[in-house]
């Protein structure tokens, strides 16, 4: 009897703890629990401590309300027959705590897995539609391009799904070694090509420098000569003027003191004669000492005196 009765409190205890322990549930916090009763949707639980019906309510799904990662790879062709390849992150949620919201999320897919096989599918989709009506050197230029027009169609269908788009981001775009290599080659001729438009400019403008540096240290010179040469023909002009003053002054203490004015002449005949013999390089001087060459020598230098000074009266 004992024994029976140790049985059957045992057993009641027993019951007692499933019941109590079944009533009662606890929802973290960033979830909300989906609830149903003979495998049809019931009710949604909040974060905290709450009741349900022993054996008869089942939590059949925990659904996250936090924000959600996922990376996706995939590859596009470009217009130009170019194969692009894409790493992308997506960063989602669920749109909000409504009953219908929740409901969307629990029941639009099988499992977690089918609604990232979809989304994978749906992102590429996008980008393999977009990228096929572009060349291939216009992508790396169009990655805004590319996530709004992947944002607009997916808000649509995640919003279908109890979802919303956070952001997409396009981490890495890459193309075949054999683009890439024609990539780089055209990248260095380039550089190639703007490096010696800028020597050659460089050389232009050097060579103009000195062009134009050249052409005025000659006109300098040329300025500088004439002005040079001037200066000598004035100073002869003046030496010349000056030399014609004393001469004539001399011919006229001369003449009133009753002397033949030519002695002036003879005298700086004899002193040219003096200069060559003290100053010339050669060793003979030619002259003609008789009576007649002296008379004839006499003779032009007076004509040639007489033809300056008839000039000098035809100006005044």
């Amino acid at each position: 009897m004992l024994e029976g009765i140790g049985l059957f409190g045992i057993i009641v205890i027993f019951f007692v703890i499933a019941v109590v322990g079944g009533i009662f549930t606890t929802v973290n916090q960033g979830t909300i629990s989906v609830v149903t009763m003979f495998g049809k949707y019931r009710r949604i639980m909040y974060p905290g401590l709450n009741f349900k019906l022993p054996f008869f309510e089942v939590i059949m799904r925990r659904v996250s309300i936090q924000n959600q990662s996922i990376e996706l790879q995939f590859q596009a062709i470009t217009f130009d027959q170019a194969n692009v390849n894409f790493k992308a992150m997506l960063l989602y949620a669920v749109i909000d705590q409504t009953e219908e919201t929740i409901k969307n999320v629990a029941f639009k897919f099988i499992d977690f897995g089918s609604l990232m096989q979809t989304l994978n599918r749906t992102v590429e989709g996008s980008v393999r539609g977009f990228v096929a009506t572009k060349k291939q050197n216009e992508i790396l230029a169009l990655r805004r391009d590319i996530v709004n027009a992947v944002k607009d169609q997916l808000d649509e269908d995640l919003k279908s799904w109890g979802y919303h788009l956070i952001d997409m981001q396009l981490n890495d775009i890459t193309f075949d070694e054999t683009i890439m290599q024609s990539m780089a080659q055209v990248v260095s001729s380039s550089n190639l090509k703007a490096a010696a438009e800028n020597e050659a400019q460089a050389l232009l403008i050097r060579k103009t420098k000195n062009a134009e540096a050249d052409g005025l240290a000659i006109k300098i010179s040329a300025d500088a000569e004439r002005a040079a040469a001037q200066m000598r023909g004035q100073g002869v002009a003046l030496f010349r003027e000056e030399v014609a003053k004393g001469m004539s002054k001399a011919a006229e203490e001369m003449r009133s003191a009753g002397l033949d004015s030519s002695f002036i002449l003879f005298s700086m005949w004899t002193d040219a004669i003096k200069h060559f013999a003290e100053t010339g390089k050669g060793n003979v001087i030619f002259l003609d000492g008789s009576n007649e060459g002296l008379d004839k020598t006499m003779k032009q230098m007076m004509s040639l005196s007489q033809i300056e000074t008839l000039a000098k009266t035809a100006k005044k």
